[in-house]
């Protein structure tokens, strides 16, 4: 595991908003008395989020505040974990899933265009909208290849509807989360195979197509 540090440029302070401060307390309630620890990860998690997409030292410092918690054990947590980003990302964070079911169906494109458009991994746009990095298994195999932009994902990718979609995103217009060839969910990307008809093959009644109960 490479060595993870915080920024050497950090804001001054921090403070949740109104609405992330009720939320944390509310996460914090469900906690009994003395285990108030075990909500660490999801007060930085909110930090992160507030704080667009990156966890600075202030943020850390406050949450082990909120909790009672010792600085350095929270700062274990925040530098521990890779879903917490130390230094500052674009606008549009994008974890790029290079594991072997996302390279076996043509994730190496994807890459190629990151490093065209965006550049070399870690680092923020001059415009500041976009960042990138590659992650293990995002969990989307059956439609790969596929990218995660801040909390959605992006799958049946191409060279051709990545650079679309990178497009549309620094232009400011809406974009299709999830499949971009249209494709429902997992089922196969030619259309469904089997489960298409209302009666079994033994010409009783069967269940529906699964199309129509989604």
């Amino acid at each position: 595991m490479s060595v993870r540090r915080l920024a050497e440029i950090q804001p001054e302070s921090f403070a949740f908003t109104p609405d992330n401060l009720a939320f944390c307390e509310k996460e914090i309630a469900k906690y009994p008395p003395g285990r108030q620890a075990s909500a660490v990860i999801t007060l930085l998690w909110q930090a992160q989020k507030q704080n667009d997409y990156w966890l600075p030292k202030p943020a850390i410092e406050a949450v082990a505040h909120m909790l009672g918690m010792p600085l350095i054990r929270v700062l274990e947590v925040a530098t521990f974990y890779t879903m917490f980003n130390l230094s500052p990302v674009g606008k549009y964070y994008i974890q790029f899933c290079g594991t072997t079911p996302c390279v076996l169906a043509g994730a190496d494109a994807i890459k190629s265009v990151l490093e065209k458009r965006i550049g070399p991994q870690q680092q923020v746009t001059s415009d500041g909208l976009f960042s990138w990095l590659e992650v293990e298994c995002l969990g989307a195999c059956c439609n790969a290849p596929m990218v995660q932009i801040n909390d959605d994902y992006y799958e049946d990718l191409t060279a051709e509807n990545f650079t679309k979609l990178l497009d549309d995103l620094a232009a400011g217009r809406p974009v299709t989360v999830g499949s971009q060839t249209g494709r429902v969910s997992s089922e196969p990307a030619g259309g469904l195979t089997s489960l298409t008809s209302l009666y079994g093959v033994d010409g009783r009644s069967g269940p529906q197509s699964l199309k129509d109960k989604v």
